[in-house]
C-alpha cells in the first residue's frame, strides 16, 4: 500500500503558526493549528488503499498524537531542516516495505480529499516516480516517492519561491517521471486565513475542526465590536 504520513508539529503555544501572532493570540494560533491537524487525520482516514501514519515532533510528544489518532502507524522524525526530516519519513516508510509514501504537511486543510487520492492513485502508477502538490508561494504542499530520492532534498532552498521549480529540475535531471496534482494554498500568514475563510464557505463540509474555529472567532470579533464603546 502507499503510505500517507502526515508531518505533524505538536500544537504547543508559542511553537506553530507563529506568522499569525497577531492577530490571532499564541494560544489561539496553536488551537487553530490543532484544528488543521484533526482535520488532516480525518482526511487520511478516508483516503483507499493507503496506511495511515504520523510523522511527529518533537519526540517527546508521541501520546499527544497517540490521542488524537490511535489508529495510526506513529514514526518521530529526524533530521536539521525540512528536507531532511521529509526524506528519513518517507525513507523509513519504503524501508518498511510500502510501495510508495507521501508526505503531507497540515497547513492546507480546505484541500480536498479528491486531490489527495488523486496523488495516491498517480504514485500507485509504474509510470510515475514523483508526485508534487504545487503551493502557490512556489513550495510544494505534499510529495511522494517509489523510491528514496536524496537529490530531491538536499541542499533545497526551504521557505522560498523556488523550491518546486528546484524539486523538479532536479528529478528531470536524474530521469524521474514527476507528476503534479491541483496546486492549494498553505495557511501561513494573517491573509491566508481571509482566503481560507472564503474556501470553507465555498465549502462548507471541508475542514469541519477549522471551520467551526474560524465561526467561533469571528462570532467572537463581533460581539467585542457591538460592545465596543
Amino acid at each position: 500500500m502507499v503510505a500517507v504520513a502526515i508531518m505533524a508539529k505538536a500544537p504547543d503555544a508559542g511553537a506553530v503558526k507563529t506568522r499569525l501572532c497577531p492577530p490571532l493570540s499564541p494560544r489561539e494560533a496553536a488551537a487553530l493549528a490543532r484544528c488543521f491537524l484533526r482535520d488532516r487525520i480525518a482526511q487520511v482516514r478516508g483516503l483507499a488503499g493507503v496506511s495511515r501514519v504520523i510523522a511527529y515532533t518533537p519526540a517527546s510528544e508521541c501520546g499527544v498524537f497517540h490521542r488524537l489518532a490511535p489508529d495510526f502507524t506513529l514514526i518521530a522524525q529526524h533530521g536539521t531542516d525540512l528536507g531532511a526530516r521529509m526524506r528519513s519519513t518517507l525513507a523509513t516508510l519504503l524501508a518498511a516495505g510500502h510501495r510508495a509514501a507521501i508526505a503531507i504537511g497540515t497547513d492546507t486543510p480546505a484541500l480536498p480529499t479528491a486531490v489527495l487520492q488523486h496523488a495516491v492513485d498517480r504514485l500507485g502508477s509504474p509510470d510515475v516516480d514523483v508526485v508534487l502538490g504545487p503551493a502557490d508561494d512556489g513550495g510544494y504542499y505534499l510529495i511522494g516517492v517509489r523510491a528514496d530520492h536524496p537529490t530531491l532534498f538536499d541542499d533545497v532552498p526551504w521557505s522560498t519561491s523556488t523550491v518546486l521549480e528546484i524539486t523538479v529540475q532536479r528529478a528531470r535531471a536524474v530521469g524521474l517521471h514527476t507528476a503534479c496534482v491541483s496546486p492549494w494554498f498553505d495557511v501561513d500568514a494573517p491573509d491566508d486565513v481571509t482566503r481560507l475563510r472564503a474556501a470553507l464557505i465555498e465549502n462548507p463540509h471541508a475542514a469541519p475542526a477549522t471551520r467551526r474555529f474560524l465561526e467561533r472567532q469571528e462570532a467572537c470579533r463581533r460581539r467585542r465590536e457591538t460592545s465596543a464603546p
